[in-house]
C-alpha cells in the first residue's frame, strides 16, 4: 500500500476528529464570545455578542424564575426559616444581643445611655408616676397591705433609746414648756371662776382634817396669792419654776416616760383605729397633694447621677449577668410560638420584602460577560469538555465510515 492510499484512508478520520472537536469547542466558546458586538463597515457582524451575552437579560429572567418557581418557593423558605429559628439559635441571638447592649453601655455609650435612661425615670417619676397615684389614691384598699405592714412592723415597735429621750426631754423643757410658758399656763388656770371652784369642791368634799384646814383657811386665799405673785413678779417666778422642775426632777420623769412610750401599750382596738388612721389620712394626702409631692420630689433629684449609678450597678450586678439566659430563653420561647402562629403569612410578607428574583435579575445583569463565563465554566467545566472530547469522537467515527464507504467502492 502506497502513501496516497494510506493517506486517503487514514485522512478522514483524522480531520472528522478534528473538525469535530475544534467545532464543538468554537461553538461552546461562542455562547460567551465575543463579549461585545463586533462592526464591519458599520454593520455588526453576525453572531456578535455571543449567545449569553446577547440574550443576558433575558437568561437573568429565566434564572431568577427558576429559582423562585422551583428551589425558592414559599414552603421552602418556610422550611428554611424554620430551620434558621429553632429555639436554641434564637436564643443563642437573643442572649448575644443583650450581652452586645450591656457592653454597649459599658463602654462609650454610658453617658448617652445615662442621659435617655434619666429622661425617663424623670418623666415616669414626674408626670406618670403622679397621675397614676392620684387616679390609684381613690380606691380604698389602696396600698392597705404595704402601710400596715409599715405600721406594724416600724411604728408599733418604734421605741426612743435613752440618748434621743433625753434630747427629746429637754427640747419639751427648754422649748416647748419652758419656765414662763409654765408661769402663763398657771396664770391662765387660776381664772377667778377656776380658784371658786377648786375651793369649794375643796370644802366640801374633803373630811377630818382637811375638813378643818379647808373651812377655816380655804384655798382660795393661797391660789389668788400664787396668781399674783406669777403676774407681778415675773422673773422671780420663773427662776422658782425652775428650781421646782429640777427639784422635782422632771426632766428624768419625761424622759422615762417617753423611753416607755409605744404603741405596743395602747389598746388592740385603739392601735388598729390608729393603724386605719394613718392609711386613711396617707390616702386623702396622696389624692389631694400627691401629685406636687412627686413632681417637686423628681426636680430636685439629680436623675442623670440616679442612671449613672443604675447602670453602674446592672453592669456589675451577677444577677443580671445569670439572668440574661433564662431570660433569653423565655424570648425565644414567646418568639417560637408567635412564629409557629404566623411564619407562613410572615414568610408571604417577606417575600416581597425581599424581592428576591429582582436582586438575582440584577445580579446577573451586573455581571460581566466574561465573569458569567468564568462562573459557568466553575460550574460545568467537566460537562463541557466531555462535549468537546464527544465532538471529537464524532468526528473520528464518522471519517472511519466514511473509510468504510471507500473500501466498499
Amino acid at each position: 500500500m502506497d502513501f496516497t492510499t494510506l493517506w486517503t484512508l487514514a485522512a478522514p478520520p483524522i480531520v472528522g476528529g478534528v473538525i469535530g472537536y475544534f467545532t464543538n469547542d468554537l461553538a461552546i466558546k461562542m455562547l460567551f464570545r465575543p463579549y461585545r458586538p463586533l462592526y464591519l463597515g458599520g454593520r455588526k457582524l453576525p453572531f456578535t455578542p455571543g449567545l449569553i451575552p446577547s440574550n443576558q437579560e433575558r437568561l437573568a429572567k429565566r434564572i431568577a424564575d427558576t429559582i423562585m418557581g422551583s428551589l425558592l418557593t414559599p414552603e421552602e423558605l418556610q422550611n428554611l426559616a424554620r430551620k434558621l429559628l429553632q429555639t436554641e439559635r434564637i436564643q443563642g441571638a437573643i442572649e448575644w444581643l443583650l450581652k452586645l447592649a450591656l457592653d454597649q453601655v459599658q463602654d462609650r455609650n454610658q453617658e448617652k445611655a445615662a442621659a435617655i435612661v434619666a429622661n425617663v425615670l424623670h418623666d415616669l417619676v414626674g408626670q406618670s408616676l403622679p397621675r397614676v397615684v392620684k387616679v390609684l389614691a381613690r380606691q380604698e384598699d389602696f396600698l392597705e397591705a404595704q402601710l400596715n405592714q409599715l405600721f406594724d412592723q416600724v411604728l408599733l415597735e418604734l421605741r426612743l433609746t435613752e440618748p434621743q429621750a433625753e434630747q427629746v426631754a429637754d427640747w419639751l423643757l427648754q422649748s416647748v414648756i419652758p419656765p414662763d410658758v409654765l408661769r402663763q399656763l398657771i396664770v391662765d388656770f387660776l381664772t377667778d371662776r377656776n380658784i371658786r371652784v377648786i375651793d369649794e369642791g375643796f370644802r366640801e368634799k374633803t373630811s377630818g382634817t382637811y375638813w378643818v384646814v379647808a373651812n377655816l383657811f380655804g384655798v382660795r386665799n393661797a391660789l389668788t396669792r400664787l396668781r399674783t405673785y406669777c403676774l407681778d413678779e415675773r422673773e422671780s417666778s420663773n427662776v422658782r419654776l425652775d428650781e421646782l422642775v429640777q427639784s422635782l426632777g422632771v426632766r428624768d420623769r419625761l424622759k422615762e416616760m417617753l423611753q416607755n412610750l409605744s404603741l405596743q401599750n395602747l389598746p388592740v382596738a385603739t392601735v388598729r383605729q390608729i393603724r386605719k388612721t394613718m392609711r386613711d389620712e396617707i390616702r386623702l394626702y396622696l389624692q389631694d397633694k400627691g401629685s406636687d409631692l412627686l413632681q417637686g420630689m423628681s426636680d430636685s433629684i439629680d436623675w442623670n447621677e440616679v442612671a449613672n449609678l443604675l447602670l453602674t450597678r446592672l453592669r456589675t450586678s451577677e444577677v443580671v449577668s445569670s439572668s440574661l439566659h433564662p431570660i433569653s430563653y423565655e424570648l425565644a420561647l414567646i418568639l417560637e410560638r408567635y412564629l409557629e402562629r404566623d411564619l407562613e403569612s410572615l414568610v408571604a410578607q417577606v417575600i416581597p420584602i425581599l424581592n428576591i428574583d429582582q436582586v438575582i435579575i440584577d445580579r446577573v445583569k451586573s455581571t460581566s460577560a466574561a465573569d458569567l463565563e468564568l462562573a459557568i465554566q466553575g460550574i460545568v467545566k467537566n460537562e463541557l469538555q466531555a462535549i468537546v472530547n464527544l465532538g471529537g469522537v464524532l468526528g473520528f467515527v464518522i471519517g472511519l465510515l466514511q473509510v468504510g464507504l471507500l473500501l466498499v467502492r
